[in-house]
């Protein structure tokens, strides 16, 4: 049976003062009213079941997000006790949706993206089910064309062509500095694509993966497992959890995986509109602009002599006038306001620290 898993548990530092330990960027209703999580799982609608589609999220957020999905049923949401990073949270997943099918194959999707058109999205991501079922050994990823020569994504180096219009990944390279990520653009989408975190393969190959990759945090895992749905699971979770190896998917298992030759890595191209809203220089790409290149997320908003600035307010009663300004982020809430250059969004996570260091948590 084919099942996904919505990684829901980003804290989203960098969309800081919106984005909060409450209320994470996934949850936030800033995408024309809708968040980010919404919009992911209805993106999945015709692809995967409701009921086979699961949500792991922060425990602390799981009413939250049991609001914001409807459809969505308490046991397909699994809840970390802690953030462990990206492997843990698969595990987990994979652990217990194996355990209600062992032959599951497992779609796995961030809550953070924005992807159209979605039916080519559909069409794209069936191709990898496929993949992952006529091929049991695969991993099965999903590149995006480079458009500029990044450095906060990992990239993917193709080799041989393989099942579906997809190519083998010869080699995994993570974030590379700018003259490295210069040339992969250079070499065209032939040679590199963006990873984009999406993924598709068989429970039981990543799981068999993880044993031999990360057995402690694979022992760990399966202990859960083997509790999830018995009255002691909550105690153990609050346990093991904590305890394991934080540490991404991409480090532990994909890397690996791309030189094992007992699996296989196979990437397919995903030609579409895709936006990772990670930062406040992302979101500003979904929002209206002006004449002069400002971004408009604010209900009521004056810009006089002003261009290329963000302005976003959570308040539609509260007016954010800005004379003279250029190439701004600024960020209102009801009780923290941002004002930064644009050039310096990826501080945001220091200022957020010095926020907590100085306030407590009361502003994060």
């Amino acid at each position: 049976m084919r099942f996904a898993l919505i990684l829901a548990g980003g804290s989203g530092t960098r969309l800081w003062p919106m984005s909060r330990n409450a209320k994470p960027k996934g949850l936030i209703p800033f995408i024309r009213g809708r968040s980010l999580l919404t919009l992911a799982y209805e993106r999945l609608e015709g692809l995967v079941e409701s009921g086979e589609r699961f949500v792991c999220a922060g425990e602390a957020h799981r009413e939250a997000v049991m609001r914001d999905l409807q459809g969505l049923t308490a046991d397909c949401f699994l809840g970390e006790p802690t953030g462990r990073d990206t492997l843990s949270a698969l595990g987990f997943g994979a652990e217990v949706i194996a355990r209600r099918d062992p032959q599951a194959v497992i779609g796995v999707f961030p809550s953070d993206h924005l992807i159209e058109p979605a039916d080519r999205f559909r069409e794209i991501v069936r191709l990898g089910y496929e993949i992952a079922e006529e091929s049991p050994r695969t991993l099965v990823t999903f590149g995006l064309a480079p458009s500029y020569p990044a450095t906060a994504y990992g990239y993917l180096k193709l080799g041989q062509s393989f099942l579906k219009d997809s190519r083998i990944v010869a080699e995994f390279k993570e974030k590379p500095d700018r003259q490295t990520a210069e040339r992969y653009l250079a070499a065209g989408p032939e040679r590199f694509l963006w990873n984009s975190g999406m993924f598709v393969w068989r429970a039981a190959t990543f799981l068999d993966c993880l044993r031999r990759y990360e057995p402690e945090t694979y022992a760990g895992l399966s202990r859960l497992g083997e509790a999830w749905g018995c009255a002691r699971f909550p105690d153990l979770i609050r346990e093991v959890y904590p305890g394991l190896r934080r540490i991404s998917v991409d480090f532990a298992v994909m890397e690996r995986a791309a030189r094992d030759a007992a699996v296989k890595v196979a990437a397919l191209p995903m030609p579409l509109q895709w936006l990772d809203v990670g930062s406040w220089p992302a979101f500003a790409q979904t929002c209206s602009e002006d004449g002069a290149g400002n971004a408009l997320a604010a209900e009521r908003s004056l810009l006089l002599d002003t261009s290329r600035t963000l302005v976003a307010s959570s308040e539609p009663q509260h007016l954010v006038a800005v004379l003279g300004c250029e190439d701004l982020v600024i960020v209102h809430t009801a009780d923290a306001t941002l004002v930064c250059r644009k050039e310096r969004t990826e501080d945001i996570k220091k200022l957020q620290a010095l926020v907590e260091e100085k306030f407590g948590p009361r502003y994060v």
